[in-house]
């Protein structure tokens, strides 16, 4: 493939990543923000428990088989067959022992409540396992603007229903029916667009092929959501439901940012990076500059997230939120690293050292210790913070078990992504300042946001940085492309 036609389906694969992430977050943000309003910090906390659960098994049934078959380019019916029907049949699996579980789950967590909605939320296992590699074919494709719309779609439909339900008292239940809603419409939509069937077909030879592959990232993906989910436990068991509800909503605040800049990155990075796996100066040029345009505005926003996170969730969600405010400032110190984390175990996987990956995530899990150590002898907060510690110690080992492969160290990241986090800290610094001058909460955020866009804009007009100007360039191209 050219370089610059796979730097067009770079783009464009992108483009339609990044836009389906602003819509179909924008969608939820505002139905968030209208079930925040109408439901308790306590169904939050109970749908979080939920989530717990749901999130660990959802990666057993993956299994690594989804990137095993993204990552293999000559990829034949026969494999999409096997793997669908493996991830069929774990998701059948998974669900019948988490509705069994449901009772243990209750009883461990003192909320009779949970029985029943833990054994409804167990089916979305095997809705989501449906679309699995319907998914998968779009991503190999690089079809973004298929799964954009499908996505969005889901979304708002499902959010309405979600709302609906939060209106008229349904409570929890509301944020149970918006989940499965969403799974049901996005699963329906995806076997329409892709109009692929699978086959009463089945290989040993594909599976084991694959297998080699998947098992180590499947063991990794159970590790990595094991350490992230143990937060959730921790908190709402050792302190409280409503405690996890604040929690969620933090996280979900910083989700924003940059959880989606993460997806997106990881999306597009992963079969594209794929294609060029056997060009090692390309990979590390192509990996180089996607860490420098992915951490500029990662930095930018998180921080000046963090700058006006107490304003911010007052005039959205309430004045019963503000622990969740000093939550997400915390949280995005942490989160602001993710994306250099996801690219690093991204190349990582691109090069088909899954054993790297189980390897770093077994490390990553005896680390998270740390935090919820802290977390049991003190409060959330100082977990918090003892999180954001861990986060970076994992960054380090990303980096550090990639630095062969892409032979691009953690010093040269580093001197990378320094011009970022100097503008990034002198936009946030100023805002930030800002909050202590007295006013209202509405007239701050006012204030903050608008000093914020002049700083950004100003900083980057005079000292213009590369990252700033590539990110122009890019959205200004995309513009042209599609007058």
């Amino acid at each position: 493939m050219a370089e610059q036609s796979l730097k067009d389906k770079t783009v464009k694969g992108t483009a339609w990543t990044a836009l389906e992430s602003v819509l179909r977050y924008g969608v939820s943000f505002v139905v968030g923000i209208i079930l925040a309003r109408l439901l308790s910090p306590d169904d939050y906390g109970l749908i979080g428990i939920l989530t717990i659960f749901i999130a660990i098994f959802e990666v057993v049934i993956n299994g690594g088989f989804i990137y095993a078959i993204i990552r293999k380019n000559d990829a034949e019916e026969i494999d999409y067959c096997t793997v669908f029907f493996t991830n069929l049949v774990l998701s059948i699996i998974m669900a019948g022992l988490l509705f069994a579980g449901s009772g243990l789950i209750a009883k461990f967590f003192k909320r009779e409540e949970l029985l029943l909605l833990m054994q409804v939320m167990s089916s979305i296992l095997i809705i989501d396992a449906l679309a699995l590699v319907q998914k998968a074919r779009l991503t190999k494709a690089l079809d973004f603007k298929t799964q954009t719309k499908v996505s969005v779609t889901a979304a708002i439909l499902s959010g309405i229903i979600g709302v609906i339900m939060a209106y008229t008292s349904f409570g929890v239940w509301a944020l149970v029916a918006q989940q499965l809603s969403n799974a049901c419409l996005a699963t329906l939509m995806y076997w329409i667009v892709n109009r692929w069937i699978p086959k009463l077909q089945f290989s040993v030879q594909s599976f084991r092929e694959m297998w080699k592959f998947g098992w180590k990232l499947m063991l990794s993906g159970i590790f990595n959501n094991l350490s992230m989910q143990l937060h959730h436990v921790v908190i709402g068991k050792v302190f409280s439901p409503a405690s996890l509800g604040q929690y969620t909503r933090a996280y979900q605040f910083g989700q924003i940012f940059s959880g989606n800049l993460t997806s997106v990155v990881q999306r597009v990075a992963f079969p594209v990076m794929s294609k060029i796996q056997d060009n090692p100066i390309r990979l590390k040029d192509a990996y180089r500059r996607l860490i420098k345009t992915t951490v500029f505005p990662t930095f930018i926003l998180m921080l000046s997230l963090a700058a006006v996170a107490r304003p911010l969730l007052v005039v959205l969600i309430g004045e019963k939120w503000i622990p969740a405010a000093y939550m997400l400032q915390i949280l995005c110190i942490s989160m602001m690293i993710y994306p250099l984390q996801a690219l690093n175990l991204n190349a990582i996987q691109v090069m088909g050292r899954s054993d790297l990956t189980l390897r770093i995530n077994i490390i990553k899990n005896l680390l998270i210790a740390i935090p919820v150590t802290v977390g049991l002898l003190t409060n959330i907060y100082w977990m918090l913070v003892a999180d954001v510690v861990r986060s970076y110690m994992c960054y380090y080992l990303n980096a550090y078990y990639s630095k062969p492969l892409l032979n691009y160290s953690i010093v040269d990241q580093i001197r990378d992504i320094l011009p970022s986090l100097y503008i990034a800290l002198g936009v946030a610094i100023p805002v930030y300042a800002l909050s202590f001058m007295g006013w209202n909460n509405y007239i701050t955020l006012a204030v903050q946001i608008v000093v914020g866009v002049v700083l950004f804009f100003g900083i980057c007009k005079t000292v213009k940085p590369y990252e700033y100007t590539e990110l122009k360039g890019i959205t200004v191209g995309l513009v042209k492309k599609n007058k």
